[in-house]
């Protein structure tokens, strides 16, 4: 299965999708803010990141544009999942390098097979 980093600053959210996608039998990393989440996957190299876009200081969406433009970790995929759910959101978000954009609160069997997706399992 995938090594799947969650960034995410709430922990009922990260709680939540974190049970989803360990029930997969997938390693789940996990980190609280943007920074920490573009250090985590520098060092840990995951095969997914999914992307809170509302975080302190920096945000998911410049989180998403640094992995993405980062030649260490531009070939890892970022699903943004945010409560952000306007069209030039979304626009934006893809436009960051986000492979795809759910909007929270997230149901698991559409969460899981996106996931699915972006992975090709």
């Amino acid at each position: 299965m995938a090594r799947i980093l969650i960034v995410e600053d709430s922990p009922t959210e990260m709680t939540v999708m974190s049970q989803f996608l360990s029930k997969q039998g997938h390693e789940v990393l996990t980190a609280a803010s943007a920074e920490e989440g573009i250090e985590t996957c520098k060092r840990e190299l995951p095969d997914l990141v999914v992307m809170d876009v509302v975080l302190p200081n920096m945000n998911g969406f410049q989180a998403t544009r640094a992995i993405s433009k980062d030649e260490v970790t531009k070939h890892i995929p970022v699903m943004i999942v945010s409560t952000k759910g306007m069209e030039v959101d979304q626009a934006w978000g893809m436009r960051q390098g986000a492979r795809d954009y759910m909007v929270k609160p997230v149901k698991e069997a559409d969460f899981v097979s996106r996931i699915s997706a972006i992975l090709g399992t």
